[in-house]
C-alpha cells in the first residue's frame, strides 16, 4: 500500500469533503482502495491461520465504505477520512462477535484494535460470568509481553457503579464494570509512515490480541 499517497489523498479530502472534489479524483480513490483491499485480503488469510475460527463458515471480512451515512448526523460531510476493515466470525450482522479492526487515516486517526465493542445484553452477562470464573486467565493474557508491547490493558466504556449481581467488594470489580471489552493500539502518522513493512506490523499487532479475542469468543459462544 502506498501509505504516503493515501494520507495525502485523505488529508486533502478532509479539507474538501464534497462530492464534486471527490468525483474529480475518483480514479485516485479507486486505485488506493484496490491496494487497501489487497492488504485486507492478506490480513484475512494470515489471521485465519492465527485464529482458525475466522477460516470457518462464519468468518467474514468487512471493508467499510468511504461514504458516510448522514441521515441522522449533524455532520453532513459525505465522506469518511479514513479506510477501515473488520475481521470476525459472526453468522449475522445483528449480533456481533469478537474480532479485529484496522482504521487507517492521517492526523492521528490510525488504530489497530480488537475485542468486542458494546456487546448485547446476553453477551455482556456471559463475558462477566467468564471473568468471574476465570479472571486469572484474563489477567494473565493482558499481562503477556506481546500484549503489553502494543496495548495498555483492556479498554472500553465502564459502568460508574458495580454491575447487577456483582458486589462492589468483588476482587475483580474493575474488570466486571466494563461494558465494552477492547484493546487498542494507536499510531501517529510518523509511526505509520516510518514502518518499512506496515502490513507486517499490523499482522503482529493482530497476533498479540488473538488470545484476548479467543477468551471473549469462548465466553459468548453457546
Amino acid at each position: 500500500m502506498q501509505l504516503k499517497s493515501l494520507f495525502t489523498f485523505l488529508t486533502s479530502l478532509a479539507k474538501h469533503n464534497e462530492r464534486p472534489w471527490f468525483q474529480e479524483r475518483k480514479a485516485t480513490y479507486d486505485q488506493l482502495r484496490a491496494q487497501f483491499v489487497e492488504d485486507a485480503e492478506f490480513w484475512a488469510r494470515e489471521l485465519a491461520q492465527l485464529d482458525p475460527v475466522l477460516a470457518g463458515p462464519d468468518g467474514r471480512t468487512s471493508i467499510f465504505r468511504i461514504y458516510r451515512d448522514v441521515r441522522f448526523s449533524k455532520n453532513k460531510d459525505p465522506y469518511k477520512t479514513h479506510f477501515s476493515v473488520y475481521f470476525t466470525a459472526s453468522a449475522g450482522k445483528e449480533v456481533d462477535a469478537p474480532g479485529y479492526y484496522l482504521q487507517l487515516g492521517p492526523n492521528g486517526n490510525t488504530l489497530i484494535a480488537g475485542g468486542l465493542h458494546q456487546p448485547d445484553k446476553s453477551q455482556l452477562a456471559a463475558i462477566r460470568q467468564e471473568i468471574d470464573y476465570n479472571a486469572d486467565e484474563l489477567k494473565a493474557l493482558l499481562a503477556a509481553p506481546d500484549f503489553q508491547r502494543y496495548f495498555d490493558g483492556m479498554g472500553g466504556e465502564k459502568l460508574k457503579k458495580s454491575p447487577a449481581n456483582y458486589p462492589i467488594e468483588h476482587p475483580e470489580i474493575e474488570l466486571l464494570r466494563h461494558k465494552s471489552f477492547t484493546a487498542t493500539h494507536h499510531m501517529t502518522d510518523s509511526d505509520v509512515l516510518s514502518h518499512a513493512d506496515f502490513r507486517a506490523h499490523v499482522l503482529e499487532v493482530f497476533r498479540a490480541m488473538v488470545p484476548f479475542c479467543q477468551f471473549l469468543r469462548r465466553a459468548v459462544t453457546p
